[in-house]
């Protein structure tokens, strides 16, 4: 069974007057913040607000990079060629550790965002492309993995720091990619039966799809987002499950 494993969650994206998220009380529960770069969600005002809350907890700071969608929250699939999206990981990433270093930390991790994490999850010459222009700029950076997928084929190939991740709070299918959220169930909103859900992972050392097929993985993060309804009350009974089973929480 892991003792010990970080709880991710993926915050800054409100934008403007516009409200995304609880992230001031998710930071006291969990130990890595993937915050919006601008593109798909965030600006820079939430982007150094987030940052200097999370750092004010000891939370690690992560760039969340993801689609020029504000529309559609970085959930639509865009048709874009590989190299402009690696431009576009490159830039955010650059907005990142420059408003983190202001706030008197550094960016340590990268994840992606929503419709970009989806596509580069199947899709390994996609996730490479993305995770390189990251490591071009900063090589010593942990690259966030969809645990299983062709994100983490993607990784291996680069021979680069990574973290290996499932989800609380999304159901599985048989490759190890999200159900499509449109679907019934796709979204889990009970907290009671989260904690047990993700505790049952961990001590099988595999992601546990809808259908009960094991997939085994290295688990080195659970995320919980930020944006899904009752994201607190679910952070806090899956924090409070993992612990009282002797799980320690900390960040990778």
């Amino acid at each position: 069974m892991a003792l010990k494993v970080d709880l991710n969650a993926d915050m800054g994206e409100s934008f403007g007057a516009w409200t995304m998220g609880d992230d001031a009380a998710l930071l006291d529960i969990v130990t890595s913040a993937n915050v919006a770069c601008g593109f798909h969600a965030g600006d820079p005002d939430v982007m150094d607000r987030t940052m200097r809350q999370a750092i004010a907890c000891g939370v690690g700071l992560g760039a969340h990079p993801g689609f020029a969608d504000l529309k559609g929250f970085g959930r639509h699939n865009l048709p874009i060629p590989a190299a402009e999206i690696a431009n576009a990981v490159a830039y955010q990433l650059g907005a990142a550790q420059a408003m983190a270093r202001r706030a008197g930390g550094r960016i340590r991790h990268l994840k992606l965002h929503g419709a970009l994490a989806n596509m580069a999850s199947v899709d390994a010459g996609l996730a490479k492309a993305c995770y390189q222009a990251a490591l071009d700029v900063d090589p010593d950076l942990v690259i966030m993995v969809l645990a299983a997928t062709a994100q983490e084929s993607a990784a291996r190939e680069l021979d680069c720091h990574w973290a290996g991740e499932i989800f609380a709070d999304r159901a599985y299918n048989d490759d190890a990619t999200l159900v499509d959220r449109r679907l019934p169930g796709a979204v889990l909103h009970d907290p009671a039966a989260v904690g047990p859900r993700i505790l049952a992972m961990l001590r099988a050392g595999a992601i546990i799809a809808d259908s009960g097929k094991h997939l085994p993985c290295r688990i080195d993060t659970i995320c919980l987002h930020g944006d899904t309804p009752g994201a607190v009350a679910i952070a806090r009974g899956l924090r409070d499950h993992l612990t009282q089973a002797g799980i320690t929480l900390a960040a990778f």
